[in-house]
């Protein structure tokens, strides 16, 4: 093709990539994304995962918190988000925590269950009272110019701003909470993705922060049709706006100047932009600039499976209907959790994997055939914590992670897991497993880390961070990826920013 020249030149079609390209063309910039797939969405899709069996998993991102409502208003993305009503079951020995979101007796009688007299339940109500009191006071300046230190400490205020941004989260939860159950299922949402240790490393912190405040109210909710839904309205609402969008065209360099090198299936071409902006890890965008690039490194297991049937539980109380169409933690107490990180620090697949489970199909018949439909299969997803990346370079260890992780699923039932899968036509399984290592050559994300990088504060901390967060140190060049500052997950955060940081210029 002929040298030609952009307003801008989006490396990268993920979610992140599209909102930035959206928002640039309904402003009037002629706009080109290049993707390196054969299909826009990134990690942000829905898959036919297993052969002749009719159901669309959501095979990487899996659940919306962070995604604000402006930038689906303001780009007219039109896909439901599903509020889930349980918001979580941990089984614990013959009975289980349930968070009922619209029971409160319910809720509390289950912890009085689980705890006794420990006063937990009303520790619950206090602390989230608090991240909810932080949700609505961060989550509207994400969008916003990056706030200084001391701006977003006014907003949340002294109490807040201790235990969430100071001291570490483990120490917090440790303090307010009695029962290692309660504090388990809290210190899950400062690891999810992320190996750190809570009782020492803010890291955890800033982990929990993301997980706690999207969207100003913290719910994590399920994109109807799958997340490939999502990403399909937000490619619709670029190309609408005249967003030029090739699929197949991998970047090979990118000059400071604005020139972006890529290759399709005609050969090598070239293209300017008056902004470059990375919707790439960090780590991409350095070696694409022939700079040193960092080494991140992912901590999770993703296992994707179809059950012909929801399986039973210990507890009478509760029905798989209700445990499994929230979070399911799976030997997720605090105990349970620091050994399993202490064995992964080690070197060693943990014995007993925590994770946590979901139902997506409860909430969202759509994702299945009618066929599934109608036989009560439903879709599973797994996301096992304390699983980086170093444990899967040895032949097997992806296996020997699953066998570990579904053997750990199997202690909290009152039946086998592997029993209630569904067999797909060849008469396999249906369940597969993804570790970091795989995200890396699927993906192509360094290390397997889903947010790119270790997650950052919501604020500046140097003045190299930029107004937006997304700028380098090349001018025409801006990250809008997971990996800008207040990136992580499905958030399209980064995509605005760096499209304001373009247009208020």
């Amino acid at each position: 093709m002929a040298h030609s020249r952009y307003d801008a030149v989006v490396a990268g079609g993920g979610h992140n990539g599209l909102v930035a390209a959206a928002y640039l063309a309904r402003a009037g910039r002629r706009v080109l994304v290049l993707e390196r797939l054969d299909h826009i969405g990134g990690l942000a899709v829905s898959t036919r995962a297993f052969p002749g069996v009719e159901a669309r998993l959501s095979r990487y991102s899996y659940l919306v918190s962070l995604l604000p409502g402006k930038i689906r208003a303001d780009l007219g993305v039109r896909v439901e988000l599903r509020r889930r009503r349980f918001s979580s079951y941990t089984p614990a020995g013959d009975t289980g925590l349930l968070v009922d979101g619209e029971d409160a007796e319910r809720t509390a009688a289950s912890f009085a269950a689980v705890t006794g007299g420990t006063g937990d339940h009303e520790a619950w109500r206090r602390f989230y009272a608090m991240t909810a009191h932080v949700a609505r006071r961060v989550a509207p300046t994400l969008l916003d110019p990056l706030p200084d230190r001391a701006a977003l400490r006014a907003l949340v205020g002294e109490t807040a701003w201790r235990d969430l941004f100071e001291r570490p989260i483990g120490e917090v939860v440790a303090e307010r909470f009695a029962d290692d159950t309660v504090r388990g299922v809290v210190l899950t949402d400062a690891l999810i993705g992320t190996f750190a240790d809570p009782a020492a490393d803010l890291l955890a912190n800033r982990c929990f922060l993301y997980h706690v405040i999207g969207d100003g109210t913290g719910d994590w909710n399920v994109p109807v049709g799958g997340m490939g839904a999502l990403t399909d309205a937000l490619a619709d609402a670029a190309l609408s706006a005249g967003a030029e969008i090739r699929c197949g065209a991998e970047v090979l360099a990118i000059d400071p100047g604005g020139e972006v090198t890529f290759r399709d299936s005609g050969g090598e071409h070239t293209v300017t932009g008056g902004h470059v902006l990375a919707a790439l890890p960090p780590a991409v965008l350095a070696r694409l600039l022939g700079e040193t690039p960092e080494r991140p490194e992912g901590s999770q297991l993703k296992v994707n499976m179809v059950v012909a049937r929801l399986p039973r539980l210990r507890a009478p109380s509760v029905r798989p209907e209700e445990a499994f169409s929230g979070t399911f933690h799976v030997n997720e107490g605090a105990e349970a959790l620091a050994a399993a990180r202490a064995q992964a620090a080690a070197g060693r697949i943990p014995e007993l994997p925590p994770a946590e489970m979901y139902c997506h199909s409860l909430t969202d018949p759509s994702i299945l055939g009618a066929g599934l439909r109608e036989s009560g299969a439903h879709t599973m997803t797994l996301f096992g914590l304390h699983m980086p990346a170093r444990l899967f370079a040895a032949p097997g260890a992806r296996e020997e992670a699953l066998r570990r992780t579904l053997a750990s699923v199997d202690t909290v039932l009152a039946e086998p897991i592997e029993d209630c899968l569904l067999r797909a036509p060849s008469g396999e399984p249906c369940v597969e497993a993804r570790t970091p290592l795989d995200l890396e050559d699927e993906a192509g994300l360094p290390g397997g880390h889903i947010f790119h990088r270790d997650l950052s504060w919501p604020y500046a901390e140097s003045s190299g961070d930029g107004p937006w967060g997304v700028e380098t140190a090349h001018p025409r060049i801006l990250l809008c990826g997971a990996g800008a500052r207040r990136g992580g997950g499905v958030s399209g955060i980064p995509g605005h920013n760096a499209a304001m940081a373009v247009l208020l210029s």
